[in-house]
């Protein structure tokens, strides 16, 4: 089967893009490399900034996504894409197990968590080092921790572990945040959260687990080690397009270049969410990108 839309990743851009297609009458496949559908808001807690659904969980809205690509008779299927073939009218893309052909494409692949790369990060990684506080904050009830970053994410993690760990560390490399002005604002105002300007992490320590992180400040220059049970890396993200061969023209970190239109370089390729060229990495840019994409393929198509 010739699909006319066949959409990469079921993220919110992803699910965005499924929906205005099937309500544009078009034949609809979602491809993602796991069963469960949501992308990168599955590891978030709540979520305050979705118009009209303040305080909503990660999954429940992930949730809701999905049931109304269901409703509308959206296809899905798994599989991990390794290439886009542009057979000119159609295009072919390749996964480990089958073969998909479709008149047009969307890459939602979105991004995955940047590394903060230093000693002990990978040897410590699942036994107290962690990138998802909602996923593994709660076996550290009670604990000390830290957490590292100083955008929107950063913060939310450290408001969110606040609610039941003993003290958390929130250790920024620069002398204020890049976060939301309400999240400073909370962060500031939760005593048990402290907070470490112009540091950075030099080392992760611990045999079998976490025991302690490494800082050095950028200013000063002095070092010292804190005692922590765990460790929440939220220093950013990177695009997931190191893994597919054949995509349209990307900036020098791998993001695909595209406008509000998601058209590429490529006729008939779109990309939208957290994978193109943008300004803001939101859901709600992410939900905007896939009926951006649509409209584009529509006229494509037409």
């Amino acid at each position: 089967m010739i699909y006319d839309v066949i959409v990469v990743g079921a993220g919110p851009a992803g699910f965005s893009a499924a929906i205005y297609g099937k309500r544009a009458g078009r034949s609809v496949l979602v491809l993602d490399t796991s069963s469960i559908c949501g992308g990168q808001i599955l590891n978030t807690y709540e979520i305050d900034n979705y118009p009209g659904m303040p305080g909503v969980s990660g999954d429940a809205l992930a949730n809701a996504m999905a049931e109304h690509c269901q409703k509308l008779g959206v296809e899905f299927a798994r599989g991990r894409v390794t290439s886009i073939v542009d057979k000119g009218e159609t295009k072919e893309l390749v996964t480990k197990k089958a073969t998909f052909e479709a008149r047009t494409v969307v890459i939602a692949t979105g991004a995955s968590n940047r590394k903060l790369g230093c000693k002990g990060e990978e040897e410590l990684s699942g036994v107290g080092v962690s990138y998802c506080a909602t996923c593994d904050g709660a076996f550290f009830r009670d604990k000390t921790v830290a957490v590292v970053g100083g955008g929107d994410v950063a913060l939310e993690d450290a408001i969110y572990l606040a609610r039941f760990c003993e003290k958390v560390y929130l250790i920024h490399r620069r002398d204020e945040f890049r976060g939301a002005m309400v999240l400073q604002e909370q962060v500031k105002a939760t005593e048990r959260i402290q907070i470490i300007y112009d540091t950075v992490v030099d080392e992760i320590i611990g045999d079998d687990k976490v025991e302690a992180i490494h800082i050095r400040n950028n200013k000063t220059n002095d070092e010292k080690d804190i005692p922590v049970d765990g460790v929440f890396i939220a220093v950013g993200n990177v695009p997931n397009t190191a893994s597919i061969q054949g995509l349209p023209k990307q900036d020098q970190v791998g993001y695909i270049i595209a406008d509000e239109t998601c058209v590429t370089s490529i006729p008939g390729v779109y990309a939208a969410g957290d994978v193109r060229t943008k300004q803001l990495r939101q859901v709600i840019t992410a939900t905007a990108d896939g009926a951006n994409a649509i409209t584009s393929i529509e006229k494509y198509l037409n």
